[in-house]
């Protein structure tokens, strides 16, 4: 990957509102920014912002984490967003998904016999959605019968938020 297209912030830089930087910090394992909150931090309104969306669907969607993981796997492999796999592998293995099943969302093998119904019907709303942007009404339809309402919300959000992820470190060559 190239060099990162603007200048992250660095520890030496103005700082930003310190309860932004402790929110930042707070969701990152040891507390360690990595480039994507560097690059953020130089706008306080938009870190802000982020910092609470992708700090609510990370935590506190009921959906579980080992499926939204896979939607976060899914959109990194199909926007070719290398520094989000990377964040989002090993988050998905700690939630419970495997390397074979990683490596068949990468590879485009997601026919496999080795995803199971919810995580299939998951697979085919993060490819229509990041792909076309429209989605067929009876996926959604399947995924309210497999989630209820609630839950097919807060997976359509994962995959657009993170659709938003990729994009921007793949623009900023995060």
């Amino acid at each position: 990957m190239s060099t990162v297209r603007v200048t992250p912030w660095q520890e030496d830089d103005p700082p930003p509102p310190s309860e932004l930087l402790a929110g930042v910090r707070g969701r990152r394992p040891g507390g360690e920014l990595i480039g994507i909150d560097r690059v953020l931090l130089r706008s306080v309104p938009l870190a802000t912002g982020w910092n609470g969306l992708l700090g609510r669907v990370r935590t506190e969607f009921d959906l579980s984490l080992e499926y939204r993981e896979l939607i976060m796997l899914r959109v990194a492999a199909l926007n070719r967003a290398e520094f989000e796999w990377g964040v989002h592998y090993p988050a998905y293995l700690d939630a419970g998904g495997t390397d074979e099943k990683s490596k068949a969302l990468r590879e485009e093998d997601t026919d496999s016999t080795l995803f199971n119904e919810e995580e299939r019907a998951l697979i085919a709303l993060t490819d229509q959605s990041t792909r076309r942007v429209e989605v067929d009404a009876d996926v959604i339809e399947h995924l309210k019968r497999l989630f209820g309402e609630a839950q097919t919300v807060e997976a359509v959000a994962t995959v657009a938020a993170y659709n938003m992820v990729s994009r921007f470190l793949v623009a900023l060559a995060i």
